[in-house]
């Protein structure tokens, strides 16, 4: 999608001018990489860092709502437009993230969900955020494209490090010497580079 196409919003859109951190990952997430994300997302909030994700289910799901019941703010860029909730089971919470934060979409209402609408909100998200923060990932999983967006537009990228000791994955290698990359265990190691 052209970099000039409309971007469309419900709720606060001052939200954004805090520090923000998009915290994204598996949907099939482990229990060990659901409790990072939830772990993570309070963590910033209570430093007003604000959670970034896409309201898909897995990492994304864990972490804004984790967000959300520690007080925080949220953002919620997804691949649909803004009158429609993929996956479906996450229609509630989705209301929540227009009611009281903010709900991003490069789609009109009434438009197609196409697959290829899921890489343009990964690249959104990259764009609307000062950092991302992976929390867990497959070598095919669509994070990654978030992560090439982050390199191509300089911010700052965190990957678990869980991720980049894990021998069967051969993405973080891609990643991690790219110079605002950082193999994170703790969230105040990701604070004290947005706050900065």
């Amino acid at each position: 999608m052209a970099a000039d196409m409309p971007i469309f919003t419900v709720g606060d859109i001052s939200i954004l001018r805090a520090p923000t951190v998009s915290v994204i990952g598996s949907r099939n997430v482990s229990t060990a990489g659901a409790a990072l994300a939830r772990k993570l997302a309070q963590g910033l909030v209570r430093s007003d860092v604000v959670v970034m994700s896409g309201l898909a289910q897995g990492v994304d799901t864990k972490a804004m709502t984790a967000a959300i019941e520690a007080g925080g703010k949220t953002v919620g860029v997804i691949g649909t437009p803004v009158d429609k909730a993929y996956p479906a089971a996450n229609a509630r919470l989705q209301e929540s993230v227009y009611r009281d934060h903010l709900l991003v979409s490069r789609f009109p209402a009434g438009a197609v969900v196409r697959p290829g609408n899921f890489p343009m909100r990964n690249k959104l998200m990259s764009a609307l955020s000062d950092a991302t923060a992976i929390v867990e990932a497959s070598d095919k999983s669509g994070t990654l494209h978030q992560a090439k967006e982050c390199v191509r537009l300089g911010r700052w990228l965190f990957i678990a490090r869980r991720l980049v000791r894990d021998t069967r994955l051969t993405w973080p290698a891609q990643f991690i010497a790219y110079e605002r990359c950082l193999a994170f265990d703790d969230v105040t190691e990701i604070i004290e580079r947005v706050r900065t």
